[in-house]
Order: C-alpha cells, then structure tokens, then sequence
C-alpha cells in the first residue's frame, strides 16, 4: 500500500501551499463586516433544522512555551488567571445557551487549548456543571465528549477526575520521545509520565485515545522518529495525528528559538513521511487522509467508511449533522450557513462578556455557492468520493455542465492516480489520501482571488 501512496516525483509536482479546509471558506474570507446580529440570526434559523450541537471550548492556558506552537495560546505560570477567565467562559455559556433550543441535544464536546488542564479541578467541574445546567449533555456516554490532556499537566488521578465528570475521550500531545528532540523544542516529557496517562485512561474507560505527533522539528531522523513510532505502535492508540512542521518565525516568534539548520531536510522529511505511512498502516491503521490515523474500529474510521465523515477547525471529526458551538478566547463557531470566530485579545474577550455581549470579533455568511463548493470539497477531502449526478440533484443544478472546468483538472489527476473515475462518479484513491488538499483545492472559488500563505501541502 505504501508505494502506491507515497511517489516521490508525484510528491514534487504538487507540493505548494495550501488550505488545510477546516472550513470553506477558509477563515482568510472572515471579515469583521459579520456581526453579533448575523450570529444570533444564524443560530435562530438553526434552531428550525432540529440540529443536534457539538460544543468546543477554548482553554488557553500553558505553563510552559513549545517552541514550534502556532496555537492561540497564553503562556504563564500563575494559575491564579484562569479563574478570572472561567468565569468570563461561565458568562458566555449563560450567554450562548438562550439561543438555542434545549431539545437540540449536545452530541459532542470538547476542550482545547492551550492547556485545559492547567484548570485547577474545582475550575473545571464549574465550567462542565455550568455546561449541563445550560445545555442538554447526554447521558451514560451516549456523546462524544473529549478533551486534550498535556501529560506534564495531568496524572492518573487527574484522568479519573476528568472521567468523573463526564470525559470519555482524550487527545494527548506528545510530538516525539526522543529526549534531543524534546530539549530543542523545549517540551520535555520522559515517555513515562505518557504512559501513565495513557494507562490511567484506559483503565478508567475512555473509549477513544489519540495521540499528536509532528515531524520536522530539530533533529530528527527517520531513524530516530522510526524508534517514536514503534514504541507508539505498541502502546496502541485509537487514532493518531502526525503533523508536519511548518517553520514560520515570521509568524510565530517563538519558532525563532529553533534554528533552521537542525531541521531534517527537504529529501529527510519525506523519508520519514514515507516510513510513517508504512509503519503505520502496516500495523492495521486506517490512513484517513492527510495526517490522521485511526484503527478500523475508530469513530473516525467507521464514519468515512459511513461517509459522515466531516473537518472542522480540530481536523478530521465526526457528527457532521451537528452546528457547532465555540466558546472562550478565538474559538470558531460553525451554525448552519455561517462561521464566526471569537476575539483573540483576552483584554476584548473580558470586555465584551463585562457588557453582557457575545465575543465574536468577525465571521462569514456563505453564499449559495460557497455552500455548493464547500459540499463538494468535504465529500473529496472526508468521504473521498464525489457524485457529481447527486450534487446536481442535492443542488437542482446541472452540476456537470457548471463544474466543467474543474471536472477536468479533477480528470487530469487521474493519470496520476490520485483520482479513479467511474461514469459520473470521481473516486480518490490511496495516493490520493496524501494529496487530498490538492484536490480539494480544484473547487477552491477563492485561491485566485488572494495571495494569502498558506502551508504546504506536504
């Protein structure tokens, strides 16, 4: 499977810049001209589909900087600011809940950051009561409710407490166990401490365990990122996230710290890349696409299967039927046909709350045809196939006649085995997965519209 993925000289023809497609469109076209008004609209005609909510919250707390985060983050090590904030994000739950309907269950929950579990315990049962009082959480583990842990942050009682109050599903950071690594991105966790949150979550019953490692950073090998991933292979996750760096310190001052030439090399991360797919699907992964993993049995890998498979601003997420509800500092709301994003200065954040007015800095209406394009680019990137017949009747259009150009770049793909077409119907294939951005970015109505960087695609 991994040669048919991975081709060297495929890899040098489409690797360029762009989207990741956690939304289309992508928040380069969010603008300030969208309004608190616009979002309370939103979520009023939302509340006529009957939707079931998934909830994020924005936890912003770290106590120590990793010097490759791009992350909306607050680094400090006195815990005696979370509370102030706790109570602003309490005060945004009261604010969020009215506008929409109790019977809409939530049917997925989680927190990220940051850290969420810089909270203090007491914090954080205030933030889930809150929650439950305002909204309508399902019982006995019938949501997906999950939150990312930093195991420097968390021991095994702090899992069980995050059981305790309604957890079952837990992301983990841990980028690479090799110790060199680990001191060059100033993120030192000994596999020990890992293990032991690992273990504790699986002893307490979390049903799903995902782990987030990245490649590029400072001194890595494939041999040495080969060791990371025998050993993760044996501690078994259920899904697993590998990303690739992205050095930008001209954005994120901090990656400034990191000095360009101990990274691996051009030819070196695609080695890796390359081992990566195959350590890993030979050990029975499924490769959803781009940089997840998930075994067969995963949510994640059942609902591509299912093709209910959808992105968000966490990366590849089930439970596409829901609207999704952010809150804290940046976080992104996406309600029926429009996204909006939350203030990022946490000094704007308080004063909006201070006025009993919903943060939301600036958003997006999507106009019928970005709806149109972002059906299309989902289905491609999440459920790897797109119908070009069903889209002309989900959209009572001749979608054939109107994609025509896109059409045939989508066909010129399929030389290059990316792409298998069957009638009316484009499939992607294996080596499609690692390319997916590149297809998607085919029915991208803005990419020439703006000169905006993006990351590159591999």
């Amino acid at each position: 499977m991994t040669e048919s993925i991975f081709n060297r000289e495929l890899i040098d023809k489409y690797d360029k810049a762009g989207p990741r497609y956690t939304s289309y469109p992508t928040a380069v076209q969010f603008t300030t001209e969208f309004t608190r008004e616009d979002y309370i609209e939103a979520a009023k005609i939302s509340n006529e589909s009957g939707r079931d909510l998934s909830l994020y919250f924005h936890i912003p707390f770290c106590d120590t900087i990793c010097f490759y985060c791009g992350c909306n983050k607050i680094i400090t090590k006195n815990r005696k600011r979370s509370l102030p904030y706790v109570d602003h994000m309490l005060h945004e739950i009261e604010l969020q809940a009215p506008l929409f309907d109790r019977n809409r269950k939530v049917k997925q929950l989680h927190w990220g950051g940051g850290t969420p579990t810089f909270l203090s315990r007491d914090e954080m049962k205030m933030v889930m009561d809150k929650t439950a009082e305002n909204f309508t959480l399902l019982p006995n583990d019938e949501g997906e409710y999950s939150i990312e842990v930093d195991p420097r942050e968390a021991n095994a009682d702090t899992v069980r407490f995050l059981r305790s109050i309604g957890f079952n599903r837990l992301s983990m950071g841990v980028q690479d166990f090799n110790p060199k690594v680990q001191v060059a991105v100033n993120r030192i966790q000994p596999k020990e401490i890992t293990l032991e949150t690992l273990h504790a979550a699986r002893d307490c019953g979390f049903s799903s365990i995902s782990v987030d490692l990245i490649y590029g950073l400072p001194f890595q090998t494939v041999d040495t990122f080969n060791q990371t991933l025998e050993e993760m292979i044996e501690i078994s996750p259920d899904r697993l996230s590998i990303f690739n760096y992205a050095h930008m310190p001209h954005l994120f001052k901090t990656q400034k710290q990191m000095h360009a030439e101990d990274m691996p090399k051009a030819e070196e991360k695609l080695l890796i890349l390359k081992n990566i797919i195959e350590r890993l699907t030979d050990a029975g992964y499924v490769y959803i696409g781009m940089d997840h993993f998930a075994k067969p049995t995963d949510q994640l890998a059942i609902a591509q299967r299912e093709g209910n498979l959808y992105r968000n601003f966490q990366g590849y997420s089930t439970h596409s039927d829901c609207d999704l509800v952010g809150m804290g500092l940046s976080s992104i709301s996406q309600i029926g046909n429009i996204y909006a994003q939350n203030v990022k200065d946490m000094p704007e954040y308080e004063a909006a709350l201070q006025g009993n007015q919903l943060p939301i800095w600036r958003g997006v209406k999507l106009t019928p045809e970005d709806e149109l394009r972002r059906h299309i680019i989902t289905e491609l990137m999440c459920n790897l196939k797109l119908d070009i017949n069903d889209i002309s009747q989900r959209f009572n259009m001749d979608a054939k006649e109107y994609f025509k150009i896109e059409l045939e770049d989508l066909r010129a793909m399929e030389p290059d085995g990316l792409i298998v077409v069957d009638g009316d119907t484009y499939h992607v294939q294996d080596r499609g997965r690692l390319l997916i951005r590149n297809i998607g970015m085919v029915f991208d109505g803005y990419l020439q519209k703006n000169d905006q960087r993006f990351s590159r695609v591999i």
